[in-house]
């Protein structure tokens, strides 16, 4: 496991880090858990802002630069992991992706709000998961996500031995323990995502394993590191049943009466005058109130559960965002149009909130593909990018990067071609 501070000796210290280094991973994981990972803390920015935390020699911090065109600070105070990953990060063409910070994690000196996603696979443990979840919450933006990775109990009574271990080298919670700790820590838990036990043994156990074999016990140091590398893989090859890691995607719950903390929800069937009214007064025309209604006349392209509305603090409509029926190239997808705030309650988290909420409900629906015609500045905020980077084309003339999509699976294929739009939208 990555560690960025040290308990240990200097003789300790240094026989760890050379059992440990040019291994492919230095705690539990694989590249799928990440992309899984990673696929539940969307959607994202364009270019998401990311803060890898213990990033060891950077196998999730190249994968995020690489597949999230993500912006990565990876943070570690293993000098030698660090320039590993400069040197891969270099190899690979992801130089200008990656910065390195050599520094503790628990005195980190970014500013407030300062990354999209916070990254800690099998790190947290070095501050300890409640201390890392309370002092990291601050360096999230305000639609930001903290993924993080925590070994817990997988049963209610573990075993002497594997609970002797544990207690001795980091004391585990359950899964219920983790998330209650979360939620007092001012998070929501978006997803919590078991790891498999082939986690622990092709990237990590089964090479450190082969490492083990190698090692020079004379060593300074190296004998206690052996003993202890030995211990830990024979209790997961015993009592592996008992424990596991998971990893947790934590979105910050926003303080009472800030700019972000509406309530959204699916619209209700006495919403429809007051909806109408948000869309009159929205826009400079009542072409869009009439486009609302049309939609919500058309069986082919309104569906239910998918016009999200958000409230002002009285409870009246601040905003809604309508997802409707369209298809690319004869393939179902969704438009998103139109999305409307008060005047009195524009910039202020509305907008955002409604339509997070509704890519929310779309991705629980089951939907795959969601498309705007919108501001190319505003939109990249929730994961949209240029439509055309899967070939798909509007019905008619639209700046490129106006036309944006956003696929909500990643492991579904994106269809290509033209927009098929209801006629209530230009279809």
């Amino acid at each position: 496991m990555s560690s960025t501070s040290s308990p240990f000796s200097d003789a300790l210290h240094e026989a760890f880090f050379a059992l440990h280094h040019g291994l492919p991973r230095q705690g539990p994981g694989s590249d799928a858990t990440t992309r899984r990972l990673l696929r539940s803390a969307r959607p994202l920015p364009q270019h998401p802002r990311v803060l890898d935390l213990g990033c060891g020699p950077g196998r999730s911090a190249l994968l995020l630069a690489a597949e999230a065109g993500a912006q990565v600070t990876c943070v570690d105070l293993h000098q030698p992991f660090l320039d590993e990953l400069t040197a891969a990060a270099a190899r690979r063409g992801l130089g200008s992706r990656i910065t390195t910070v050599n520094c503790s994690m628990d005195r980190l000196p970014f500013p407030d709000h300062a990354f999209d996603l916070v990254w800690a696979e099998g790190s947290a443990y070095v501050v300890g998961f409640e201390a890392a979840l309370r002092g990291w919450r601050r360096l999230l933006a305000p639609d930001g996500a903290l993924v993080v990775t925590e070994p817990e109990w997988s049963v209610p009574a573990p075993s002497p031995r594997a609970r002797a271990f544990w207690d001795a080298a980091y004391p585990l919670r359950t899964a219920a323990e983790n998330t209650a700790l979360a939620e007092a820590a001012g998070y929501r838990v978006d997803a919590r995502l078991p790891q498999p036990d082939s986690d622990w043994w092709a990237e990590y156990y089964d090479p450190l394993a082969e490492r083990i074999a190698a090692a020079d016990p004379e060593r300074p140091g190296m004998a206690q590191a052996l003993a202890g590398a030995r211990e830990e893989i024979a209790l997961r090859r015993e009592h592996g049943g008992e424990y596991d890691y998971a990893g947790y995607v934590l979105r910050p719950h926003p303080a009472p009466g800030t700019a972000a903390g509406w309530l959204t929800r699916p619209e209700a069937p006495g919403d429809a005058a007051a909806v109408r009214a948000v869309d009159l007064a929205a826009f400079p025309t009542p072409e869009e109130a009439g486009i609302v209604d049309a939609l919500r006349a058309d069986p082919g392209a309104w569906l239910d559960g998918l016009s999200l509305v958000v409230q002002a603090p009285d409870g009246t409509l601040a905003g809604h965002a309508l997802l409707t029926r369209c298809h690319v190239g004869g393939h179902p997808a969704l438009a998103l149009a139109p999305v409307a705030v008060l005047p009195a309650h524009q910039r202020r988290g509305a907008g955002s909130a409604v339509i997070r909420a509704a890519l929310e409900a779309a991705r629980a629906a089951g939907e795959h593909l969601v498309l705007v015609l919108g501001h190319p500045e505003y939109y990249p905020r929730f994961g949209f990018a240029p439509a055309s980077r899967w070939g798909i084309r509007a019905p008619f003339e639209v700046p490129d990067e106006a036309m944006m999509a956003l696929p909500l699976d990643a492991a579904r294929p994106v269809p290509g071609g033209v927009i098929r739009y209801p006629a209530a939208l230009g279809g």
